[in-house]
């Protein structure tokens, strides 16, 4: 049963570490280079929503890396399933967990802001290299890179700055045609 905390403990420091040492240090051109170039894009010009999660994961190549990531993180762990079977089915529902959690935050960014504040503050606050994990938070507090953002007066005065740019941005209005 030991496995069953050493699973969860495992898979978010996993969750932090490739988050912060792989898909935010990727190189231009490389596999991992859609997490900054593509994701993170997409989720700053929606407000916390990107459209690739309203396709099917096999339809995106953004989504197929991430799906297999996943995979390729998980597989070794799961493999210890004859001798560790607590710790690898833990391994696993965390990496299903995190999919789905990940998979719900970009297509629902009210409820993202509710149960996943740390994510959310990691794609919206104004250090996106921090806050790290996104299941759990863990391993953030542990390594001392959560940095709230939700709630604060610095989230405040960016709604207002949106809403000043959007105001501003809005097209005049059509001129009445001659009859």
């Amino acid at each position: 049963m030991i496995g069953i905390p050493l699973g969860l403990i495992v898979s978010n420091l996993t969750e932090w570490w490739v988050h912060k040492h792989v898909l935010h240090a990727a190189r231009p051109g490389s596999f991992w280079d859609f997490h900054l170039n593509e994701h993170h894009a997409a989720v700053l010009k929606n407000d916390g929503l990107d459209p690739a999660y309203g396709e099917p994961w096999w339809a995106s190549a953004p989504r197929r890396r991430e799906v297999y990531g996943i995979v390729g993180m998980s597989l070794p762990f799961v493999l210890m399933a004859p001798v560790a079977p607590f710790f690898a089915g833990t391994v696993a529902y965390c990496s299903y967990d995190y999919y789905r959690k990940h998979k719900r935050a970009h297509l629902d960014a009210s409820w993202a802001r509710e149960h996943l504040p740390w994510h959310w503050d990691h794609h919206m606050g104004p250090d996106q290299h921090a806050n790290w994990c996104v299941t759990r938070p863990w391993a953030d507090r542990i390594r001392g890179t959560r940095r709230t953002y939700l709630g604060t007066a610095d989230e405040l005065r960016m709604a207002q700055r949106k809403a000043r740019i959007r105001a501003s941005a809005k097209p005049p209005a059509p001129a009445e045609s001659a009859a």
